[in-house]
């Protein structure tokens, strides 16, 4: 038994920004990861395309505005003080027809809302100054946006941690957890132990650790974003980042490019149904885990609803011809020939059982745990923001 003040489940990025606040703050707590793998950030945190958001799609007041806009902050200043390479050089979001001219002035007033300085409507010939090969009849630049390579910004945060006297432990898969006397007793694959409090940061799989303790209404349905990389010698149709307006009536932004702070240009991603939680190709099944998420009444409702877009989603997915379609709204010069397979990631979604997509970061806290439940895009630029948020709900109970 190894008695702890606190346990991690999950070495992701917003695992170990948790620690490291906590460490931060309170040096002399006993404080130990438990990480499935045998390294730290393997998926979402590492399959993510490397951007620093802005926050100016959330909804204001929402947990992701208010995160991601104190997180930013705070990633900067990390990486500064740090010697974390990153590059503020903005972004673009593009409207082509006319209809969603009101969805990207709707986008606008968010960014406003949410205070973002400098945030600019641009016009046709505008976009063309900052993007010479982009097709658009209007749209907006935001300046914030900036890319970054996480796996970096997680290495630093692990690294702090265990400078601090901090304990991480790679290879240690959580089966089980008890609740006695105030107690947690967290069993893994390779041993037991015990503390005081549980931070569940386990991403695709914290639902399943959330049930281990607790009742919640929801379920990870994992959605893989599949990306391609442009050739180097068609590089210089896209100078830095390219957005369409995303789809109202569908919960993601749509394929755009996305310039690399390693070099080179990602292309995506799309949206598809994963088979698997961890499933990073489209022949990547595991039947157990596609068997809960189908026979789940929550995404049963979610598919009806977005049958038509998910069907294009898969579609696209097999067939590199209408993803290049895809990208051709936005750079009518892009062709087959221009691009090749590149990396996918898995988002963690969670649903609820009457069918919604939770929107907004969620976190549930009860009888000696915190669960993390849902922190999708923008966790990586929020992950201060929201480990400070945890780390003070416990000092202030401890």
């Amino acid at each position: 038994m190894k008695n702890n003040d606190i346990i991690i489940i999950g070495a992701g990025i917003v695992g170990l920004a948790t620690a490291y606040k906590l460490k931060e703050a309170k040096p002399n707590l006993k404080i130990t990861i438990l990480e499935k793998e045998n390294d730290i950030a393997l998926h979402q945190t590492g399959h993510n395309s490397g951007v620093i958001h802005s926050g100016i799609y959330y909804k204001p007041g929402s947990l992701k505005a208010i995160n991601c806009k104190t997180g930013y902050d705070q990633l900067l200043k990390f990486c500064n003080d740090n010697g974390i390479q990153y590059e503020l050089c903005g972004k673009i979001i593009v409207a082509f027809e006319q209809k969603e001219l009101a969805s990207l002035e709707n986008i606008y007033k968010r960014g406003v809302e949410n205070g973002l300085s400098g945030i600019k409507k641009i016009n046709q010939e505008e976009i063309k100054e900052r993007e010479p090969y982009c097709s658009g009849i209007s749209g907006i630049f935001v300046p914030q946006t900036g890319i970054i390579d996480y796996k970096e910004v997680a290495k630093k945060y692990r690294d702090i941690f265990l400078e601090h006297g901090g304990e991480l432990k790679l290879g240690h898969k959580v089966i089980g957890i008890k609740q006695q006397s105030g107690v947690n007793h967290i069993e893994t694959n390779v041993s037991t132990f015990e503390s005081k409090w549980v931070i569940n940061c386990a991403g695709l799989y914290s639902d399943k650790i959330a049930k281990l303790t607790d009742d919640v209404d929801l379920q990870i349905i994992p959605f893989r974003g599949e990306y391609y990389d442009i050739k180097k010698e068609k590089q210089y149709l896209v100078n830095n980042l390219i957005y369409p307006v995303p789809n109202p009536d569908f919960p993601f932004l749509g394929v755009h490019f996305t310039r690399m702070i390693k070099g080179g240009i990602e292309a995506g991603p799309n949206a598809v149904f994963a088979f698997r939680r961890e499933g990073y190709t489209n022949t990547d099944i595991d039947i157990k885990e596609l068997w809960e998420s189908l026979t789940f009444r929550g995404f049963q409702k979610v598919a009806v609803k977005y049958w038509r877009d998910g069907l294009y989603e898969m579609y696209r997915s097999y067939s590199k011809r209408a993803f290049v379609k895809a990208l051709q709204r936005l750079i009518p010069d892009i062709q087959s020939e221009d691009i090749i397979q590149g990396s996918a990631g898995v988002r963690a979604q969670a649903c609820d059982s009457k069918g919604n997509l939770i929107d907004d970061f969620l976190i549930y806290e009860k009888n000696g745990v915190i669960n993390v439940c849902n922190a999708p895009s923008p966790a990586a630029t929020s992950s201060i923001a929201i480990g400070q948020t945890i780390s003070e709900k416990i000092l202030s109970r401890l």
